[in-house]
């Protein structure tokens, strides 16, 4: 299957082509210009893998949480393209994503993104399966969130937080001895998870066992500034 990921739900932008058993990536510190660069950065992988958009058999994106702007930039890139093309389409949890890489660690692990307003999008999961819904809150109550998963456990001592909220939130954590003993900060961690979007794809076979669904949005846990009638 020849298959285009994107990954628009944080500030890097990170894209990956799958064609002719081989996989090209690009990967950028895009702070607010994914709008400029992600439709230029599919086009350079096309060319690279001599392949045309035609040829693609499905595009899979995050589905949220993530960046607002973020999200719908990855979501109107996938669906128009697929619509376009006559190509598959899915969406895909981004924390399910970001953990899958440590699924292979013993323990409690958590990917951490910075949902502003002293908040962090989060989730648990623990010898690579999720045990948590994904979490929309503040240290405190992730601080308690861990602790408990800790003492409930018999074998996981402490919590390994990565991901592009990791350090921030570690920060605020550690200014309380008794969460800073329940948790570890993971460092040198893949930037960008377009890759992983593209395994997990391949590996479930997501657009063969699974109904397209176009009408399919981001999921974004909270409502956003416009909703709330901030300005």
């Amino acid at each position: 299957m020849n298959l285009l990921a994107v990954d628009t739900a944080t500030e890097k932008l990170s894209i990956a082509l799958a064609a002719n058993k081989d996989v090209w990536l690009f990967e950028a510190d895009a702070g607010l210009r994914h709008s400029e660069l992600v439709m230029e950065s599919a086009d350079m992988l096309f060319k690279k893998a001599a392949i045309k958009p035609e040829d693609l058999s499905g595009i899979v994106c995050m589905r949220g949480p993530g960046s607002f702007t973020g999200l719908r930039i990855g979501f109107s890139l996938a669906k128009g393209l697929a619509l376009a093309l006559g190509c598959g389409f899915a969406a895909i949890p981004t924390l399910d994503c970001m953990a899958r890489p440590l699924f292979s660690l013993k323990g409690l692990i958590m990917p951490v993104l910075d949902a502003k307003k002293s908040s962090f999008f989060c989730a648990l999961y623990r010898d690579g399966a999720r045990i948590c819904a994904d979490m929309d809150a503040d240290p405190e109550a992730i601080g308690a969130a861990i602790a408990a998963e800790v003492t409930a456990s018999q074998q996981a001592k402490q919590a390994l937080l990565f991901g592009p909220g990791a350090e921030m939130l570690y920060g605020k954590l550690t200014q309380t001895p008794m969460a800073a003993a329940n948790i570890l900060l993971g460092k040198g961690l893949r930037w960008g998870n377009a890759q992983t979007l593209l395994e997990i794809a391949l590996e479930t076979d997501i657009f063969t066992n699974s109904v397209t669904d176009f009408s399919a949005g981001p999921v974004y846990i909270r409502k956003s500034d416009a909703e709330e009638g901030i300005k």
